[in-house]
């Protein structure tokens, strides 16, 4: 079905971004992904090409695009390509909605110009080592200083993309004991420079897909961080995060669709390609039904994402809207993709083949921005069970 969510100005950033990614990314990302993260330098080139700050107003020296639409292309033409930008879309996907909802003048104007460049790279942790989706009974905390000038900051955080490279980290912790009424309160967010004394970064972590963005264990031992670096509110961070949840579950969403419709060109590239008993594998009526299957789908799919995507520009996609979204998304990309990578054989579970790759990076978007479980939970509260 054709599509009407992108404009003139949208396909012309899409080439734009289609001819960085040949040139820029194809012919190194193996490599890449054996470093287990793209090249400092990298970074800079994105900055260059004006990616982070495209959604930036032009008071700070940004774009001023206020549109999702410009990130889902960067999404669907890097899977297209079978390759990553790396942990820049921890960068911009996530972190930039923080700081531009909830800093002060002063803070944007002294944090953006450096995020905008790629100088100052940005990673967000919440998730800590025993806790997973339970943020609220994380156990990482900071306390103000007697003077008041600083916080102290002790703890440990797992799971964090872009951990590795990051140099100034948004770290969720307890500023106040939480009352036993709402555990919730008493969260806040400090904007941890990565050079401070006592923070350090522990293991780069091995993961089965996603290779190429470094995912790391942090820890904090009496780290001081300003109080100039507090980010929004004391103790309000876990609302934070909730506004946020929707844009990350938009763009889990759109990343899905856009795997599954790489994977299904993946398939069709190799099935008309490969011979067996003769003939091409694509000659063959069960690929031709799977295929099929596989196309109305995403069909389906498409029309989700690109609904949610108007109303997110609107203000009016709800955090129940994107719960769904991401549910139906994943699972049916992962459905897509497993059936894509049968069509391919044994060749298919070699990771030589971009279908592997997609298939083992897939997998986790089931289970960040809030397992599907958790999904599960939002909609059926939506729904008034």
């Amino acid at each position: 079905m054709r599509r009407s969510v992108f404009n003139e100005d949208h396909e012309a950033f899409r080439e734009t971004i289609r001819d960085f990614i040949s040139k820029e990314v194809a012919p190194e990302f193996h490599e890449w992904e054996q470093t287990g993260h793209a090249p400092r330098d990298f970074y800079y080139k994105l900055g260059e090409l004006g990616v982070f700050g495209m959604e930036v107003p032009e008071e700070y020296g940004g774009a001023g695009e206020t549109s999702i639409k410009y990130e889902a292309v960067i999404i669907e033409e890097t899977a297209r390509a079978a390759v990553t930008f790396g942990s820049a879309g921890v960068h911009t996907g996530l972190c930039l909605g923080y700081l531009m909802r909830y800093a002060t003048e002063e803070q944007k104007h002294r944090w953006l110009p450096p995020f905008m460049s790629g100088e100052t790279m940005y990673a967000v942790a919440m998730t800590e080592p025993g806790t997973g989706s339970d943020l609220a009974g994380m156990k990482t905390q900071a306390k103000l200083s007697e003077d008041g000038t600083h916080y102290v900051l002790n703890g440990a955080k797992t799971f964090i993309t872009g951990g590795v490279q990051a140099d100034r980290v948004l770290v969720v912790c307890r500023t106040s004991p939480a009352p036993e009424e709402n555990r919730r309160l008493g969260l806040s967010i400090l904007v941890v420079d990565a050079r401070a004394e006592g923070y350090s970064v522990g293991r780069k972590l091995e993961k089965i897909g996603m290779k190429s963005s470094d995912t790391a264990e942090l820890a904090f031992t009496d780290v001081k961080v300003p109080v100039e670096d507090m980010l929004g509110e004391e103790g309000q961070a876990f609302r934070y995060l909730s506004e946020n949840l929707v844009k990350e579950r938009l763009v889990i969403g759109i990343g899905a669709a856009a795997s599954a419709r790489a994977a299904i060109g993946f398939a069709i590239e190799y099935t008309k390609q490969r011979q067996v008993f003769g003939k091409p594998v694509a000659s063959f009526q069960n690929t031709k039904f799977v295929l099929a299957e596989c196309a109305a789908e995403l069909e389906a799919l498409q029309a989700m994402v690109d609904r949610a995507m108007e109303l997110y520009d609107e203000r009016e996609l709800t955090p129940a809207d994107a719960s769904k979204l991401k549910l139906f998304g994943t699972e049916t990309a992962g459905r897509i993709i497993d059936k894509c990578l049968q069509l391919h054989g044994g060749y298919g579970y070699m990771l030589e083949y971009p279908i592997a790759r997609l298939y083992a990076s897939t997998r986790v978007s089931r289970i960040y921005g809030g397992t599907n479980e958790v999904q599960k939970t939002v909609i059926a509260k939506d729904l008034g069970l």
